[in-house]
């Protein structure tokens, strides 16, 4: 993942000025970063919450191509690609679906889960069937419990404003802003329960709020400065344990340390 990321780098930082146009031989030589985006089952609200972001990143068209994505590009066969970003969760009755993800991760360098669907199933896993155009659709589950995920970018959908960082990051290299997103890939309950588990029976629960004050729905509130969670509400998205101050905490380090010094 290093290299690719060094790749990424590479083509913001060496780029010739917006002025002079890209050669044939710059394009033959692979300075372009291969990206595709795939959409599974989800509402397409992170790619339109992606597009909030033109103005800032409309310099990144001089840096990718597009090589394959539904409605984006005209082409049927999945090439081979340096980043693949696919919204949506995949569900288990659809062999197309399960048969694309599988392929883009056989073809993609690095895929990343892009949006609660995708990363944590969000609020499909609630589905039992019966809904409108596919009836029989009845289980759906994120990604990660079919392929290896490189990275998750939670959020129902991720705000603009986490999707420009994730991809300046990337152009820069900053491994250790990444390093969450990337840690994130690997957490398959974010649903309330993660975050009573991981951080407030772990005692490590401050009672800052911020928790609660990133849930989308009000799932998450406090109580008697501790976070109270409602199923009823929640939408497995995952941002309040994403967005929790010590749920990246290095506890298992500091344990260590503490043995040590007895």
């Amino acid at each position: 993942m290093r290299n690719l990321l060094s790749k990424i780098k590479n083509i913001f930082t060496n780029k010739e000025s917006k002025a002079e146009p890209e050669t044939t031989q710059q394009k033959a030589k692979g300075q372009k970063l291969k990206v595709g985006y795939i959409h599974l089952s989800g509402c397409t609200g992170d790619l339109m919450s992606f597009t909030e972001n033109y103005d800032d990143l409309v310099d990144l068209l001089h840096a990718v191509d597009i090589v394959y994505g539904t409605t984006l590009i005209d082409r049927w066969d999945m090439p081979e690609m340096d980043i693949v970003l696919i919204e949506g969760s995949v569900c288990l009755e659809d062999e197309h679906s399960i048969k694309e993800l599988k392929e883009a991760r056989e073809k993609a360098d690095l895929l990343v889960a892009f949006g609660s669907c995708a990363s944590t199933g969000g609020f499909t896993v609630y589905a039992k069937g019966g809904q409108q155009a596919q009836p029989q659709h009845s289980s759906f589950v994120p990604l990660q419990y079919i392929v290896d995920v490189d990275m998750a970018i939670p959020g129902c959908p991720p705000s603009p404003e986490s999707i420009k960082k994730v991809i300046l990051a990337a152009a820069t290299n900053d491994m250790e802003y990444l390093k969450p997103f990337m840690e994130f890939a690997k957490n398959k309950e974010a649903c309330g329960c993660d975050l009573q588990k991981k951080i407030v029976n772990q005692s490590i629960c401050i009672g800052c709020g911020t928790c609660a004050a990133a849930c989308p729905t009000r799932a998450m509130t406090m109580k008697d400065g501790r976070p109270l969670f409602n199923c009823d509400r929640c939408v497995k998205c995952g941002l309040c344990y994403y967005q929790c101050t010590r749920s990246w905490w290095p506890i298992d380090q500091i344990r260590k340390d503490m043995q040590k010094e007895q």
